[in-house]
């Protein structure tokens, strides 16, 4: 629990009890999680602690908002929320729904599409999709 309030002040962010649990969920050991809402949501249900799937909707996005957390959209509506904030490409595996971290000193973008005139580059996201063989 320490970990994550310390995690949530870090950010400006007040830890309310819920904030709290979540944030041990996410961070508590010190490992990079990729969670889900609903993963995150059924991970909270076993602490007795009462917390709304609505409420982990959220707490996700402030966490978001408050550089915690980057979203990542997988499937136009499947969102991921991963702890690690670093550039980093993402391996997605079909067949179990599962992100996981690529190894990013692998990956070479060489060049990108010219930007639409009065555009400007805000991210580039690679999630490479994968499937057991």
């Amino acid at each position: 629990m320490e970990r994550g309030t310390k995690w949530l002040h870090g950010a400006g962010l007040r830890p309310t009890r819920q904030r709290a649990l979540l944030a041990a969920l996410l961070v508590g050991d010190g490992h990079n999680r990729h969670v889900t809402a609903e993963s995150l949501y059924e991970a909270s249900r076993g602490s007795g602690e009462k917390v709304s799937l609505a409420t982990v909707y959220n707490t996700l996005r402030a966490f978001c908002d408050a550089g915690l957390m980057q979203e990542v959209t997988v499937e136009g509506s499947k969102s991921y929320f991963d702890t690690n904030m670093a550039d980093h490409p993402h391996f997605y595996w079909e067949d179990t729904a599962e992100l996981t971290d690529a190894p990013a000193d692998e990956l070479r973008i060489l060049s990108l599409p010219r930007l639409p005139e009065g555009a400007e580059l805000s991210k580039v996201d690679v999630v490479i999709r994968l499937r057991k063989a």
